[in-house]
């Protein structure tokens, strides 16, 4: 194994990537005995982290809220000063970076001693972030700090949804991942009541509560896919098959996931994209570098050859 330090960085990265450990578990992943853990999770005590314990003959440890701050050397003032800065790159999606800031920000929180997490919380209620020109809608940082918790904790949520047509539902979840596309937030979870994987807009949901009920996650989607296929198909009025003549490495280089998902066969790609507009299928299908051959719908064709008339007489 590592050298001691190393291996306390390790242990503490392990804590905070699950609510709890058992002392035989961290002892396999970090390759020592679980006597060498115990006396590890003394040393991390005395460094100020609040590591809690259940007893038993194989023991239980999870990151507790509270205690000292991390060994970072950071007074109060610049610890606050952090966690309000990582606030603001969450909410107004301007660095690049909202889902470490996200990260960052929940593991930062939960070992904030209390008077550190009341100021921040005094200060995040009287300051007003007003996000850049990204276009994106705002979303309160308390309601992302909720669903990053239940995804890492393992734990139910339920909240109140708006979808796309206006309609309220109250929604019971098992939260999994929190995704960041087109500068909007996406939280992927198994939908109780449907009995099924969904996506959610957070700028649309309300009111999340941790419901304190855990839950084993049986499986977990590829996240990504789920939040960039809705965004190029589901959600959408039209949606077209079009056989691209282009392997599926060029194909990537040229369209996002968000826009279209890209399927490699005998040749070419298929391309499934969708919109709200037929016309602006073809638009785009023109702008690409590659030979293409439209499978459906019908409609399609006939929008092809309306732009390629219009594009005709316009340079005439």
């Amino acid at each position: 194994m590592e050298s001691p330090a190393g291996r306390l960085l390790a242990l503490l990265s392990l804590l905070q990537s699950r609510p709890h450990w058992n002392a035989v578990e961290l002892a396999d992943r970090l390759e020592v005995t679980p006597r060498t853990v115990r006396r590890d999770v003394t040393r991390l005590r005395d460094l100020g982290y609040p590591v809690l314990a259940e007893p038993g003959p194989v023991g239980g440890y999870q990151l507790g809220a509270g205690g000292q701050l991390p060994p970072l050397l950071l007074t109060d003032d610049e610890a606050v000063a952090i966690a309000l800065g990582l606030r603001a790159s969450a909410v107004t999606g301007s660095s690049g970076l909202e889902d470490a800031a996200v990260a960052a920000l929940v593991k930062l929180e939960q070992v904030l001693p209390a008077r550190l997490r009341e100021r921040v919380g005094a200060l995040n209620a009287a300051t007003v972030l007003v996000p850049g020109t990204t276009g994106g809608p705002v979303v309160d940082p308390e309601v992302l700090l909720t669903l990053a918790q239940g995804c890492r904790g393992l734990e139910r949520i339920s909240f109140r949804y708006r979808d796309g047509e206006g309609r309220d539902t109250e929604r019971r979840i098992e939260p999994y991942r929190l995704v960041g596309a087109n500068r909007r937030w996406y939280l992927v979870a198994r939908d109780l009541d449907r009995d099924d994987w969904r996506t959610f807009r957070v700028d649309r949901l309300s009111n999340p509560v941790l419901t304190g009920h855990r839950f084993v996650r049986a499986e977990e989607p590829d996240a990504a896919r789920m939040v960039a296929d809705g965004l190029a198909l589901a959600a959408h009025r039209w949606q077209a098959e079009v056989l691209l003549r282009t392997d599926a490495s060029r194909a990537s280089e040229v369209i996002p996931r968000t826009v279209g998902s890209l399927e490699p066969v005998e040749g070419g790609t298929v391309l499934r994209i969708g919109a709200g507009e037929l016309e602006w299928i073809a638009g785009y299908l023109a702008g690409l570098p590659f030979d293409f051959e439209v499978r459906h719908p019908r409609e399609l064709g006939k929008a092809l050859r309306a732009l390629a008339r219009r594009l005709v007489s316009s340079a005439s």
